[in-house]
């Protein structure tokens, strides 16, 4: 199963970064995950959408070569990063790549709530015309103090946080056989 991963922040030392690299090593058994990088986007624009720059044909044409999207995102503002809302307005627009795509919810946070309120805006961003993409129900992730939870190597170190995250990822493949 291929999977690409659509991270929300481009910092170098993400920790929704380190989550996305942590998941791509430890369950490489499990599906083939790509972590998509989003700098080379430029800003969406209507004006060039018929015609869009290299950087967003191929990001496009990776997303909809993959069988799932795992989104992580942390919270900005109580809300997804912008560079996550561009993302997704390039994805949604003329060939509209997202339409029918699984897709998988993450996200981390400094903060006790991991990242809630920006998941809950995904999800309904997700679901919107254009996108339109089904949503693992029932096993959200919020990885609240994720800086006590990573060790300097990007490790997951939080024994129950592993666990819990080791079942989402069995549902989430089961789930997949559905497609």
């Amino acid at each position: 199963m291929k999977v690409v991963a659509i991270v929300g922040s481009i910092r170098k030392e993400s920790y929704n970064l380190k989550i996305a690299k942590y998941i791509q090593a430890r369950y490489a058994d499990k599906f083939d995950l790509e972590i998509l990088d989003l700098t080379p986007l430029p800003m969406y624009n209507q004006d060039i959408e018929m015609d869009p720059p290299k950087a967003v044909l191929n990001f496009k044409a990776k997303v909809k070569e993959a069988d799932a999207v795992l989104w992580i995102t942390p919270e900005y503002n109580a809300t997804i990063p912008g560079v996550l809302g561009n993302a997704i307005d390039w994805l949604s627009r003329v060939d509209k790549v997202m339409n029918g795509k699984p897709s998988i919810i993450m996200g981390s946070s400094m903060g006790m709530l991991g990242s809630v309120k920006a998941q809950m805006h995904l999800r309904d961003i997700l679901f919107a015309i254009g996108l339109n993409s089904p949503i693992l129900p029932g096993n959200e992730v919020y990885i609240g103090a994720v800086h006590e939870k990573i060790d300097a190597l990007g490790q997951l170190t939080d024994e129950a946080t592993i666990a819990f995250l080791d079942g989402v990822i069995v549902n989430f493949v089961e789930w997949m056989k559905k497609f």
